[in-house]
């Protein structure tokens, strides 16, 4: 999928790049949500845990039509979405083993 960055609708944090947020996407242990808030689920908007190849996790939220990501918001990992996502991978290769 190819990722729309025109006129992003946030202000870039200086630790993050476009490259950063795309690589956290091809992530193959990335993990993506649908919010179960009715004030998400009504645009469509969608949450993306992952990490770039350096292993900085970031935390982005994104509108999708099928071809093209729309970035709405991307920042580093918080504590909690760090152990979230560490919890999640650890599950996935112990299932896999």
């Amino acid at each position: 999928m190819e990722f729309d960055w025109n006129n992003p609708p946030f202000e870039w944090d200086s630790s993050l790049t476009p490259r950063d947020v795309e690589e956290s996407f091809e992530d193959p242990f990335a993990i993506r949500l649908l919010p179960d808030s009715s004030r998400f689920a009504v645009q469509a908007r969608f949450f993306n845990l992952g990490r770039t190849a350096n292993g900085l996790g970031i935390f982005s939220v994104y509108r999708t039509n099928g071809k093209q990501i729309r970035v709405i918001f991307s920042r580093p990992f918080a504590p909690e979405e760090h152990f979230y996502y560490q919890r999640k991978v650890n599950q996935t290769l112990s299932q896999s083993g």
